[in-house]
């Protein structure tokens, strides 16, 4: 009797301990419940919000892991970062990732995916940012009733790629973003996530389909107003001048810069775009060579900039300065303001900044260009390569993350399967113990059959890149030799020639003439050093200028050689509708045709017209030279080079020439226009 007696007491004191500690619980989620809420009120200081929240993680520590302090931490994290305290933001959020990790929590787990994404995103930490917020949209992705949830996930994970030049893994991120935004109707994320549409489209080139994000946005901003709508117009307005200015339509750019400068209030309520608005609004009034109100409007944006300490817009304010007074003959102050750019990206450490500040300097201080150009070409090359690098860890983090997702999904399987099957084993072990081991040995032999079949693909996979691999160097050892043959050659025999008639010569004026061609010599040499780097100097200076490139090449002809050049170009042609590679191509049709008439027609004019045929390019040269045999003529490597151009470009080559009558160089280039991509 004693010991049930005393058995009974113990029960009770238990119950009571544990009603107790139920209840002391229960306060304590109360208190943390009213420190969170006391955050909402007005009257409270942000210093006294953020010694709330600090009180209210204090009491969580304090209790085990369950359910209610899952979602406490989830909330707390959210108040922390919305009072832009990281501290507070890191801790919860790491200890929210820990203890939905261990209760296998996927909904907080989800949300602290994304909340780290979001912390190591505003440290710039961008791998570490698109490592949790490829996690996140793993779990989110398989989550019913949370798509906007993943679409969010989806748009910061976009804004992470764009960050770092993946601008094709960006696209396809935030256009799932955009969509589930635009089905779901919640319009203010949708115009942010149009928004950065439009941002990679420009950085793809793909002006058109950027110009139809950024118009839609703007549509979506006009029907749906709201207290952020005109920030978010100038925002908008301000892109689109960006996309015309790289369409070198500065017309239409000012425009759209105009219209995001209407916001009257823009100057107090986010002076760092007024600042972009007005420096973007004067340089396209510069290109445009509307000349009144400047340089006072690029002062305007400078001394704002200057005095809030916006280092990257400084930059570019003093670039652009640089640019107008370069144009308005004014070195000192062009070289003044292209020199303390440079010193100020240089301390910023912003490659991008550096790189534009290095193009400036160049064009102003000539004397220090080819030190510039170098130190261009150098940074270009590291950061090129910093991109791909991180191209390459991001490509890694997904594969890594997909694999565990994998695995973890197949030793899910396997662990329900062997559940099952040992349930089933012990219940009728005996009637299937034989058929169980038949089926082990099948699947052994299948996984076997499986692995030679894997084998075979990689083998087959590595045999196929080698061949690409081998076509590609083959070609670029080709297209080398036409470029070394077709340009420096006919440089530098123009130049042999001429110095060969001065050697005799020992006079002042020689003497002179004599250094201008060893100068033209080091041109030579910095162009083989430029060959080096792929060309691209002088394939851009084709692609950007092509009609003055070439009347460059007509007067270096003219000043060079006895014979007399007549030129004449139709003003009609479309130049835009021919693609990159034709326009290279022509160019060193030219130059070829140039060095063949120079060395053997004894040509005392020659005739070159450039016309327009039926959505064709006809490019025409004419000597009156000895001419020649074509029947008996063999194709050297220059003919053959020019024929193999003009096959490229889908052109026709034609070449008519008879002894004692000259020769006709007739090449035909087809147009090439890229139609631009049509939007929704």
């Amino acid at each position: 009797m004693n010991r049930l007696l005393l058995l009974f007491v113990i029960l009770l004191f238990s119950n009571c301990k544990k009603k107790i500690h139920l209840q002391s619980n229960t306060k304590a989620f109360d208190s943390i419940s009213y420190y969170i809420k006391s955050i909402q009120n007005d009257g409270v200081t942000e210093t006294e919000k953020i010694s709330n929240l600090n009180k209210a993680n204090q009491l969580l520590s304090n209790y085990d892991n369950n359910k209610q302090k899952r979602d406490f931490l989830a909330k707390l994290s959210l108040e922390y970062y919305g009072l832009n305290n990281q501290v507070g933001f890191n801790e919860t959020s790491k200890n929210l990732l820990s203890y939905s990790k261990t209760s296998n929590d996927t909904t907080n787990l989800a949300i602290a995916f994304r909340y780290r994404g979001k912390y190591f995103s505003d440290l710039k930490s961008f791998d570490s940012s698109f490592y949790y917020y490829l996690k996140a949209e793993k779990l989110y992705k398989n989550f019913k009733g949370q798509k906007e949830d993943y679409a969010s996930v989806m748009l910061n994970k976009g804004i992470i790629q764009l960050n770092i030049g993946d601008y094709l893994g960006a696209n396809l991120s935030l256009d799932i973003s955009n969509s589930i935004f635009k089905k779901s109707n919640n319009v203010q994320k949708q115009i942010i996530a149009l928004n950065q549409l439009g941002l990679v489209s420009n950085d793809l080139k793909e002006y058109q389909r950027a110009i139809g994000f950024f118009n839609y946005a703007i549509k979506l901003i006009k029907e749906n107003e709201n207290s952020d709508s005109i920030n978010q117009l100038s925002i908008c307005y301000n892109n689109l001048g960006l996309v015309y200015q790289n369409l070198n339509d500065f017309k239409e750019a000012k425009k759209n810069y105009a219209l995001g400068l209407k916001n009257e209030n823009l100057k107090k309520s986010d002076s760092e775009l007024y600042c972009l608005l007005i420096d973007n609004y004067s340089y396209s009034k510069f290109k445009n060579e509307e000349y009144n109100d400047l340089p006072s409007l690029f002062y305007i944006s400078l001394k704002i900039r200057e005095k809030n300490n916006f280092n990257q817009g400084i930059v570019l304010s003093k670039i652009h300065l640089s640019e107008y007074y370069l144009n308005s003959k004014d070195t000192l102050n062009s070289k003044r303001f292209a020199e303390e750019a440079l010193t100020l990206a240089k301390k910023s450490k912003n490659p991008s900044e550096i790189l534009i500040a290095l193009k400036q300097a160049s064009a102003v201080d000539i004397k220090l260009s080819q030190k510039y150009n170098a130190e261009y070409l150098k940074i270009n090359d590291s950061l090129q390569l910093e991109e791909r690098k991180s191209k390459d860890r991001f490509a890694r983090i997904q594969l890594e993350t997909d694999e565990v997702i994998q695995k973890n999904s197949e030793l899910e399987v396997k662990n329900r399967n062997l559940v099952l099957f040992l349930f089933g084993t012990v219940i009728i072990f005996f009637l299937l113990y034989a058929v169980r081991t038949q089926k082990m040995r099948n699947r052994e032999l299948a996984f076997k059959q499986e692995q030679q079949a894997t084998n075979q693909q990689i083998y087959n996979m590595i045999i196929s890149h080698q061949e690409k691999v081998d076509a590609t160097s083959n070609y670029e050892k080709n297209r080398m030799a036409q470029e070394l043959h077709d340009g420096i050659l006919s440089k530098m025999f123009g130049t042999r020639m001429n110095l060969d008639s001065l050697n005799d010569a020992n006079d002042e004026a020689t003497i002179a003439v004599r250094y201008n061609y060893i100068q033209e010599l080091k041109s030579i040499e910095q162009e083989i050093r430029e060959i080096s780097h792929d060309l691209s100097s002088e394939k851009g200076k084709l692609i950007n200028n092509f009609v003055s490139i070439v009347i460059e090449l007509f007067e270096g002809q003219q000043k060079t050689f006895d014979s007399n050049l007549v030129y004449s170009i139709d003003k009609t042609i479309q130049w835009e509708k021919l693609d990159n590679t034709a326009k290279i191509n022509l160019y060193r049709i030219i130059q070829e045709t140039f060095q063949n008439i120079n060395k053997y027609a004894k040509a005392k004019t020659i005739t070159v017209s450039f016309t327009e045929d039926n959505e064709n390019i006809v490019l025409k040269i004419e000597d009156d030279g000895i001419g020649f045999d074509t029947a008996k003529k063999k194709k050297g490597i220059g003919l053959k080079n020019m024929i193999s151009r003009t096959e490229e470009s889908k052109g026709i080559y034609d070449l008519a020439s008879e002894q004692g009558k000259g020769t006709i160089t007739t090449v035909t280039f087809p147009y090439n226009e890229i139609k631009p991509t049509q939007i929704l």
